[in-house]
């Protein structure tokens, strides 16, 4: 494992709180989800109340974890709240405003856990770590210091996120500390067969067609940029949601010769959120805060407002510029 354990300030407020709301960023992702419901149990084990919520729905990919259906969802905060909670627990939020909470949650304190670039540190506590792997390597050291013993649903919530993160260890952040952290996490029971089947084997029928509608708008600019994009009505065609884009960007990525790559998904009309996606040093995480957003350096993304072809050049060029 990681020789960086989690930070005391963390563990003592972890230790003294009494009931914690967690909470992600916007449109979830393996990682938050994972590490969400891993916390979560973790906190339980202690005697600790723990409520998740997610200002947007599961995708169905993550809906298989245990615990994963407590998860409250949408803009209404959950019963009791905010008097009956000691702390809110943001993950995977390099500022408060990527919760889609960002008003409500001010009402308590927060504890800040990120493994972003450019995370703002607003908690009362923050651990902030950019060499993580993933977040749930993160909860897994917050585990150990707490001397908690993992069951095997939260081995294997925690594994997941690693498996995601890290695209299967294919990524650049497949770290010593990433191949430590899966087999600690195997050795406490996590169920690597059963998560591989789930994340590669048990797509939703309306996510392969979606993945059918996508593939037609590629586009190769100067062979070492691909774009592409999904408008609304290719939603509505195969009757799919915003679960259903997933690893949908990692078809164009892995097109021979290709470094950069931008997925343009149409929330609005002229409104469209830009994921990015390259390999090696290209850095997108800092097109991604230019732009407003954020991410990592080889995986970010950000809203953008204007006409898709205006967008997508626009996108182009600043994509060539940080390849050379």
């Amino acid at each position: 494992m990681s020789t960086t354990k989690a930070p005391e300030e963390l563990l003592k407020s972890l230790r003294t709180g009494h009931r914690f709301l967690l909470t992600s960023h916007m449109n979830p992702d393996g990682d938050a989800v994972g590490s969400s419901v891993g916390l979560a149990r973790i906190l339980r084990s202690l005697g600790k109340g723990a409520v998740v919520w997610s200002h947007d729905e599961v995708p169905k990919l993550y809906r298989r974890l245990a615990g994963s259906d407590r998860i409250h969802v949408g803009d209404s905060p959950p019963s009791g709240f905010p008097e009956s909670f000691d702390a809110v627990i943001t993950l995977e939020c390099p500022s408060l405003d990527r919760s889609g909470l960002e008003s409500m949650l001010k009402e308590l304190p927060i504890i800040n856990i990120d493994h972003h670039l450019g995370n703002e540190h607003y908690g009362v506590v923050n651990w902030v770590d950019t060499a993580a792997p993933s977040l749930g390597e993160m909860i897994y050291r917050t585990a150990r210091g707490l001397m908690v013993e993992l069951d095997q649903d939260t081995a294997t919530a925690l594994y997941l996120t690693l498996i995601t993160d890290t695209g299967g260890f294919r990524y650049s952040n497949s770290t010593p500390a990433a191949f430590e952290a899966a087999a600690a996490l195997v050795n406490e029971g996590a169920q690597p067969t059963q998560v591989a089947q789930w994340l590669y084997e048990s797509q939703p029928e309306s996510a392969i067609r979606l993945l059918g509608e996508m593939l037609p708008t590629l586009e190769i600019h100067g062979e070492r940029v691909a774009t592409t994009y999904i408008s609304s009505e290719m939603f509505e065609r195969v009757a799919a949601n915003t679960s259903d884009t997933e690893g949908l960007i990692d078809h164009p990525r892995s097109i021979a010769g290709v470094e950069a790559v931008a997925l343009l998904r149409q929330v609005d009309e002229n409104q469209f959120k830009v994921s990015l996606r390259s390999r090696g040093e290209v850095d997108v995480e800092g097109i991604a805060r230019r732009n407003g957003g954020g991410g990592h350096r080889n995986a970010a993304g950000f809203l953008a407002q204007g006409p898709l072809e205006e967008l997508r050049q626009k996108v182009v060029t600043e994509l060539e510029e940080a390849l050379d």
